[in-house]
């Protein structure tokens, strides 16, 4: 054969240099997604040039994202936090009493612990007192010789809850707005999460109540992604149950000590009193005395909690809430249906939703980013319980999730192969909310 004339290898040569740089702008190379630490700065730095609302990062599997985040925790804010017999983060010195007796306070008062403050849970018959632990003793002996003195009484660390997904739970700029309310909404759903960006358009026509932080506004990448997939909506973006109520909980407030089991708990009492039937909480942590008995209490009064199974692995211990008994465990799948590699599996997997190749709202430029988890999936599962459930009501609560197991969809497992409904199944009843998955490339 003969070789090319070189008159046509120039004109090839020629044109490519003339397209290099539109070639690169099209090019579409896989982004390292590194895990990032709660609050990490920098994060908002790169934005694809011909996608000014969307990042350009492509979440990957979750695996290591949560541990690699608390052990960040405990080294950053070693003040503060210490590690449980187990390595999982907790207030220092810090125990919970969940309704002591008096017998209970006076065994604590004689080991030198201190009563910091107390809490009454009305709506339970709880009341939970947070004792502070003297320096001569430490945490782990203190809480044991509590149980031994007061064997009938419930004591617990202050544990540390943190979401498990590809976006930061923290750090965002503080305001002064303690909420906002832009009419009546229809029906309620509540959110225990770090704090939302009510300036973020995907709220603009949202009614949303805040609680936490002082009546301050601390917006947060993980808090705002999970509240617009459940009530946000916009020109190209729509969550699962836009016009309902909004009830938001930030349990954070950029601290490190935020996440705790004691916030988790004053949170939920907010939305007791506040009657809202359903409550998403996408927090994983380990079990704890206090989270326990708040849960139970509030599924006793008809309330539904839903919570994400998170990204440990399938072979991981099981998280809390999602396996306390009731609460409704929620996993995540990609478009094929197959749950994610990273995702809990277990008897507490109730549902699966979308929870990867999406899109949800971020604080900041660019306003949209691509979000993977379980933390993702469960608010879609909580918003349209709440269509069904909109006050706490135990009937309403068992129809609402009858209803929902009755139009779930068979998924798939990781290796394609079919999988049958019922709890325990890697999609428990099966997946949900697929619809509303909010895909990239309605943002290109």
């Amino acid at each position: 054969m003969k070789p090319p004339p070189t008159t046509s290898i120039g004109l090839v040569l020629a044109l490519l240099s003339c397209l290099g740089g539109s070639a690169q702008a099209q090019l579409r190379l896989p982004a390292l997604n590194l895990p990032q630490t709660i609050g990490a700065p920098g994060f908002d730095n790169v934005v694809r040039p011909a996608e000014r609302l969307i990042d350009r990062a492509v979440p990957g599997d979750q695996r290591a994202l949560r541990l690699n985040a608390v052990e960040s925790l405990l080294q950053r804010h070693r003040a503060v936090l210490e590690a449980d017999p187990r390595g999982e983060p907790v207030v220092r010195r810090e125990l919970l009493a969940n309704t002591p007796s008096a017998a209970g306070l006076r065994a604590a008062r004689e080991l030198g612990i201190e009563i910091v403050r107390e809490e009454r849970f009305e709506e339970f018959g709880e009341v939970l007192v947070v004792l502070r632990v003297p320096p001569q003793i430490g945490t782990q002996e203190a809480l044991a010789r509590l149980r031994a003195l007061d064997p009938a009484g419930s004591y617990d660390f202050n544990h540390l809850y943190t979401g498990s997904a590809a976006l930061p739970l923290a750090g965002a700029a503080a305001g002064t707005d303690g909420g906002r309310a832009a009419g009546p909404g229809a029906g309620a759903v509540g959110l225990v999460d770090s704090g939302v960006d009510l300036a973020h358009p995907v709220f603009e026509d949202a009614a949303i109540d805040t609680f936490g932080c002082g009546g301050k506004r601390m917006p947060a990448p993980h808090g705002t992604a999970v509240a617009a997939l459940m009530v946000g909506q916009g020109e190209r973006f729509r969550g699962a149950a836009p016009g309902t109520r909004l009830y938001a909980a930030d349990i954070y407030c950029d601290s490190p000590t935020g996440g705790s089991a004691d916030k988790i708990a004053a949170a939920l009492g907010w939305m007791a009193r506040s009657r809202v039937g359903v409550v998403n909480i996408s927090l994983v942590g380990p079990p704890n005395a206090t989270l326990e008995r708040v849960v139970a209490a509030m599924l006793e009064r008809g309330h539904l909690l839903v919570a994400a199974v998170g990204n440990d692995g399938p072979a991981a211990p099981p998280l809390y809430p999602a396996s306390y008994p009731g609460v409704v465990g929620v996993t995540g799948v990609d478009r094929q249906g197959r749950p994610l590699p990273e995702a809990g599996r277990g008897p507490q997997v109730m549902f699966a939703a979308p929870g990867s190749q999406m899109v949800s709202a971020a604080p900041g430029t660019p306003p949209f980013r691509q979000v993977r988890g379980t933390s993702f999936a469960a608010p879609i599962v909580a918003a349209l319980l709440s269509k069904a459930l909109p006050q706490p009501e135990r009937a309403a609560a068992a129809q609402a999730l009858a209803a929902l197991a009755a139009q779930a969809v068979r998924g798939s497992d990781a290796v394609g192969d079919a999988v049958g409904k019922g709890v325990g199944n890697p999609t428990g009843h099966g997946v949900v909310g697929a619809a509303l998955r909010i895909e990239p490339s309605r943002f290109r």
